[in-house]
């Protein structure tokens, strides 16, 4: 144990519960931060803390074996408590209760992330997974390995992330997506639209308003038959979810800590919850964003690592009677898939102008929405430039020449009302 861990450890101090990437850089932050108190990270999982976008690619495929965070927590005073359950908060006594007993705190920072959806009726159905933990993905490894037919119910980024993969294995992937499209909750129509030929184009075979009705077990650990709705029977060695993940924080219930509709920590815009000295950050909380006059519940992994920057700021400035900026970003993702590299930024529903840059059927293109002249989201596919530039467009608020705009051979940054 270092020095730090033994001088801190008799205080309550700075709690943090969730060891993914959230939780692992608001210990981190604090310490950049100057904070010199007890941390303590909790985390469910007995793993050593590890980050999550390489399960759905390396760590599932087998090149790599792990995703561990490099961060040595002994030097930092971070003290670790792993396969410790978080069971409920008390904020009036200052306490978390977990499996391992009661914790007290100073401070608590909630970063328990999200838990994925299951599909009614398929648990405990031999050969039914899910992806989102390193143990789901462990699982998965060999069912590639062995070349099973693949049936990926959920068209959306993990499905098709998880099908790129199934097809980079050599399995045959089938995907059944109950709307009309992929990506059906995440983009407009005809922004996906482009995206459903990809799935043909990578040997997988991709089925739209298809619900699944149940799931057959097969013989051993192989899941057997999918049946959709339409009576259509899909023999399936393995079966993968992927329909998409809630707030994991039905552990709150009783706590007086204020929820959303979607079961997400109500966090104002320092990402305070409504409890004293209670915060959220990272995929189990919501925040009001200024820019785009709404509350946002962002499920991605840019998310989880810049949030914990105003986490730390606030709690290291209330002793100094400091109070850190807003927390308002421009929300970003990636996602690799049937050899495209897809990037997305900002948030597109208040759009009343959607711009094309590029021909969607080819292998570069942008999607561009603006509210009035204000670039307010963009999706890129294989122009990373434009999204680059485009993020730094929307942080700024530089008004956009809509005639410029759609010209691919223009760099994003000089398509501006104002270009020199």
């Amino acid at each position: 144990m270092s020095e730090l861990t033994r001088e801190t450890a008799q205080a309550p101090g700075v709690v943090v519960v969730g060891a993914g990437m959230a939780g692992v850089q608001t210990a981190v932050a604090l310490r950049e931060q100057g904070f010199t108190g007890a941390v303590t990270l909790i985390g469910a999982e007995p793993h050593q803390p590890y980050d999550r976008p390489p399960l759905s690619k390396a760590v599932l495929l087998g090149t790599a074996e792990g995703s561990a965070f490099d961060v040595d927590f002994e030097a930092l005073g971070i003290t670790l408590r792993l396969g410790c359950e978080a069971l409920g908060v008390r904020p009036g006594a200052h306490t978390l209760d977990t499996s391992a007993g009661p914790v007290p705190y100073d401070a608590l920072v909630l970063a328990t992330g999200a838990e994925p959806i299951r599909l009614p009726g398929t648990e405990g159905v031999p050969g039914v997974h899910l992806l989102r933990t390193l143990d789901d993905a462990e699982r998965l490894r060999p069912v590639l390995a062995r070349q099973h037919d693949i049936v990926v119910v959920g068209a959306g980024w993990i499905g098709a992330e998880f099908a790129t993969a199934a097809r980079e294995a050599g399995c045959a992937v089938t995907v059944v997506e109950a709307a009309d499209r992929p990506l059906a909750g995440a983009l407009p129509a005809e922004v996906a639209a482009p995206m459903t030929a990809w799935y043909a184009d990578s040997g997988a075979e991709l089925r739209t308003h298809a619900r699944v009705e149940r799931v057959e077990p097969g013989a051993g650990d192989a899941a057997g038959t999918v049946v959709l709705a339409d009576g259509t029977r899909l023999p399936a060695g393995a079966v993968v979810v992927g329909i998409g993940a809630r707030p994991a924080t039905g552990w709150l219930a009783g706590s007086d800590i204020a929820l959303g509709a979607h079961g997400e920590v109500l966090a104002d815009d320092r990402l305070r919850a409504s409890a004293p000295d209670v915060y959220a950050v990272g995929d189990c909380a919501s925040f009001p964003s200024g820019r785009y006059g709404e509350r946002l519940l962002v499920h991605h992994w840019d998310n989880a690592l810049q949030g914990p920057r105003t986490v730390a700021a606030d709690i290291v400035g209330a002793a100094a009677g400091e109070e850190p900026a807003p927390y308002d970003p421009v929300p970003y993702f990636w996602s690799e898939q049937f050899g495209r590299f897809v990037q997305y930024a900002g948030h597109h529903t208040g759009a009343d102008t959607v711009l094309w840059r590029g021909d969607p059927t080819g292998p570069a293109w942008t999607v561009c929405w603006l509210r009035g002249d204000r670039l307010v989201a963009l999706l890129a596919v294989g122009r990373p430039r434009d999204l680059a530039q485009g993020r730094r467009l929307i942080t700024s608020g530089t008004p956009m020449n809509p005639r410029l705009l759609p010209d691919p051979s223009r760099p994003l940054k000089s398509a501006t009302t104002n270009p020199h």
